[in-house]
């Protein structure tokens, strides 16, 4: 096990923090003041390289070594909203029926999230289709703000 190491940048919705090791990411934290750091682990190399596309409108899917849930069940959660396409949305009732689960555990697993964006729980809506809650950066806001970004980015490759 390698010390974890911490990398800080800038970003459209604010100072994103990653945190891991050589062989995982451990944690994605959107919102703070600090100022950029450069880490040196492998992971936190990876995840800043691959948020730079993403937000560059580059990447559209993640490929990241993420620190395993805690639980064989969290993991299928997070599978499942790692599944939801670039640009697309669904309701926590939508999803839970194609993770075996409930609403309520979706929205446990959203509100726990470790990794906002690279496991995007920003695309998992009320049934209304309004937003709701989002535990990252300024809740709400960044999660519209991440929403309409990706439409954008799907409209793009549309053009």
């Amino acid at each position: 096990m390698y010390a974890r190491d911490t990398t800080r940048i800038a970003t459209p919705v604010g100072v994103i923090t990653l945190t891991g090791d050589d062989d995982a990411l451990y944690s994605i934290t959107i919102g703070g003041q600090d100022d950029a750091l450069a880490g040196h682990a492998r992971s936190v190399r990876a995840a800043e390289e691959q948020l730079r596309a993403w937000f560059a409108g580059t990447l559209k899917t993640f490929d990241l070594p993420l620190s395993p849930a805690v639980s064989e069940r969290g993991q299928v959660l997070r599978d499942a909203m790692i599944a939801i396409p670039y640009a697309e949305t669904l309701s926590y009732g939508a999803l839970a029926k194609r993770a075996g689960s409930s609403a309520r555990a979706i929205g446990q697993a959203c509100a726990r999230n470790p990794f906002p964006i690279v496991v995007p729980c920003h695309r998992v809506l009320n049934a209304s289709g309004s937003l709701g809650a989002y535990s990252a950066g300024d809740g709400p806001v960044t999660k519209d703000w991440l929403l309409a970004f990706e439409r954008r980015g799907r409209r793009d490759l549309l053009l």
